[in-house]
């Protein structure tokens, strides 16, 4: 088996971010499985030093990888072949509706489709609307055609799982390869045969798989566990406060304090010191687990 740590190097990694890869990490090594990073960098708001400040994170509480890091800015050509054999089954359109129009769309043609869904308006363009697109000056987005399936996942987490699948994107307007598609592609190549990530990626689970079964390749198993959440209930952000590891050493915690409340978050008993962290990982059982979001206090 082949598990995988994939973040963007957009800024700090806080508190949330490290139990995620602290999860990913548990999972493969219980298994003997290997364990590869990959920077999910196509995002504009990427920024150069977060690269090597994630990496010194990730190290400091005492977690590895196998092979090179990965980096997806750096396989542009493998995300176009994959867009043109869809371009050449005919399995894709141009799409110029704005953000703002999708949301403000209420008609769905495939049915009961998730909030946010597209509503294949592009899709039913004429061929003088479709000129007209071309000579308004947008950029179109490239979107695959589907009809609406209804995909049935087994999550290794939170069990049966189905989402209907609608005309997502592939490629956005500017040439960047969607994440939908980027993550299939990347899972595949790399022979990744195990996700873990955070529950809020579940709803996009079923494009991906029904991406997946398109191109050919295999789907890996996939694990979404919770977030971490702050005191009012939201998703944990850097705005919080002291919630990155760097945070953490300033008021006087080790590396080691910051992961032992990464572990007890999890349920799983403390170590005296990282070289314990491998044994950790033989006795981890994710049927173990909480199921629910782990609220950090703040003031601890």
């Amino acid at each position: 088996m082949t598990g995988r740590w994939a973040p963007s190097p957009t800024g700090e990694f806080h508190l949330g971010n490290l139990r995620t890869g602290l999860l990913a990490w548990l999972f493969a090594r219980s298994r003997g499985a290997r364990f590869l990073w990959r920077f999910e960098d196509l995002d504009g708001a990427v920024r150069p030093e977060f690269y090597d400040l994630q990496l010194r994170d990730f190290r400091s509480i005492g977690l590895d990888w196998d092979d090179p890091v990965v980096r997806q800015s750096e396989r542009l050509a493998l995300y176009k072949d994959a867009i043109e054999e869809l371009k050449r089954r005919g399995l894709t359109y141009r799409c110029w509706c704005t953000r703002r129009e999708i949301l403000e769309a209420t008609a769905a043609p495939h049915g009961q489709l998730p909030e946010g869904a597209y509503s294949g308006k592009c899709r039913k363009l004429t061929a003088k609307q479709i000129s007209d697109q071309e000579r308004s000056g947008r950029d179109p987005a490239l979107r695959l055609i589907t009809e609406g399936q209804t995909v049935h996942i087994q999550d290794g987490q939170l069990g049966a799982f189905s989402g209907a699948v609608d005309d997502f994107v592939l490629c956005r307007g500017d040439s960047t390869p969607s994440y939908n598609l980027v993550v299939v592609i990347d899972d595949a190549e790399m022979g990744v045969t195990e996700v873990v990530r955070g529950d809020d990626l579940l709803p996009t689970t079923p494009r991906q798989v029904y991406l997946s079964e398109l191109l050919g390749v295999q789907s890996p198993i996939y694990a979404h566990v919770p977030l971490v959440l702050n005191e009012a209930g939201n998703r944990l952000a850097k705005r919080d406060g002291a919630v990155t590891l760097q945070d953490r050493l300033i008021l006087g915690e080790s590396e080691l304090d910051v992961l032992n409340h990464l572990l007890s978050s999890l349920a799983i008993p403390n170590i005296g010191s990282f070289q314990e962290l491998h044994e950790t990982a033989q006795d981890f059982e994710s049927s173990n687990l909480p199921t629910s979001a782990w609220v950090f206090d703040l003031k601890r």
